[in-house]
């Protein structure tokens, strides 16, 4: 092999190993997100959020676990990169509560990027930042 056969193959090999790390990653929500809720900076509340581009819709839960909220709806506006997300949970007495969150989408360009916005759960309203893991 030449030398500038061996640099073209070097090149190429180099290129094929970069090269996925700037291909698609799906929809730009899909991921595991971590943040907090708040009505207050010294009041927040520990927040995950998991949602998954099935092909035609957006589906989610809010912190994964035993007490899991399942998302029932999520919409994401791409002319504004605005997200509304809603959901129905039982507060601590058991009681149905409805939850709702809008925010925008930041930073669209990074792995990690950034949902911030306006919090609502039952009577409380407050804000609320995550950025996906």
């Amino acid at each position: 092999m030449g030398r500038r056969s061996f640099v073209f193959v070097i090149v190429v090999a180099g290129a094929a190993a970069i090269l996925p790390a700037f291909a698609q990653e799906g929809h730009p929500l899909t991921g595991t997100w971590s943040g907090d809720w708040g009505t207050s900076a010294t009041k927040r509340n520990h927040l995950t959020l998991v949602m998954n581009w099935d092909g035609h819709n957006v589906t989610g839960m809010i912190n994964p676990g035993p007490d899991a909220i399942s998302v029932s709806s999520i919409a994401v506006d791409v002319t504004n990169w605005t997200v509304r997300i809603e959901a129905d949970a039982k507060d601590a007495s058991g009681k149905p509560v409805h939850v709702a969150a809008e925010g925008r989408l930041e930073d669209i360009g990074s792995y990690h990027r950034k949902i911030s916005g306006t919090w609502s759960q039952g009577a409380e309203r407050g804000d609320f930042r995550v950025t996906r893991d």
